[in-house]
């Protein structure tokens, strides 16, 4: 096997939504300064679709392994990349990503991630057309009782603690701003101020709930988090434009 990134500290796989589990982990962006990423893996009988990969421990991958086989790894953020090559190497599976998506490690997108195209039965896939970069958003089991899931990257984030953070990234992110419900200023700095409209356009999604790429997992008013993170961003009105 190529020499690909150790495996960081990580939390155990949850299940926070009907199969729809968890993990906790870290990113460090060097000595001292690591922050909180999650992954998100969706069962479908025994196939699992990894969306925003973390690389787990030997006894994550073992329990991994209890959940179902990795057939899909989907990669939703433009800036969301570090483990998908070990993912793609150790487990063959399909690799998703939105058009003009530049992969490291030599890896090629398998099958392009657009609206109407799904790794996931009954899931909608949500594109952020606005953007400088190629980022997308995944609906999981919309037509659930209780609203679907919205899963996203860096595009939509719920901070409610740093304890994937190390002492210096906890307080660089508050320092930044990151907390509950927010639309991350550095992403929006490096998608553009046109990614605005899309979030008008995710508004009509049909989702309740939320799993960022950062933060926590947020319950029934993920929607509501939504339209108060774009007043906060976008200014005052913003968030009414549409239902």
């Amino acid at each position: 096997m190529a020499d690909f990134p150790a495996a960081m500290p990580h939390g155990p796989l949850t299940e926070v939504f009907p199969d729809v589990f968890v993990v906790e982990g870290g990113f460090r962006f060097g000595p001292g300064l690591t922050i909180g990423r999650n992954m998100t893996v969706v069962r479908q009988g025994d196939e699992l679709t990894v969306i925003n990969s973390v690389r787990l421990t030997p006894e994550g991958e073992q329990a991994l392994a209890t959940l179902g086989r990795v057939v899909n790894v989907v990669r939703i953020g433009a800036f969301h990349s570090l483990d998908d090559p070990y993912f793609v190497d150790r487990y063959k599976p399909v690799l998703w990503a939105p058009p003009g998506t530049r992969h490291g490690g030599g890896l090629q997108t398998t099958r392009e991630l657009v609206p109407g195209q799904s790794p996931l039965d009954g899931a909608r896939v949500f594109a952020f057309e606005k953007g400088k970069r190629p980022e997308a958003a995944i609906v999981v089991g919309a037509d659930r009782a209780g609203g679907g899931v919205l899963v996203t990257c860096d595009s939509y984030q719920n901070w409610t603690h740093y304890d994937g953070c190390s002492l210096l990234g906890g307080l660089l992110t508050r320092a930044m701003g990151f907390g509950p419900t927010l639309i991350g200023g550095p992403w929006t700095k490096q998608m553009g101020p046109d990614v605005r409209l899309d979030f008008q356009r995710l508004l009509d999604e049909p989702f309740s709930h939320l799993v960022p790429g950062h933060g926590s997992p947020l319950a029934d008013r993920a929607k509501e988090g939504l339209r108060t993170a774009m007043t906060n961003r976008f200014g005052v009105g913003a968030a009414g434009a549409t239902a």
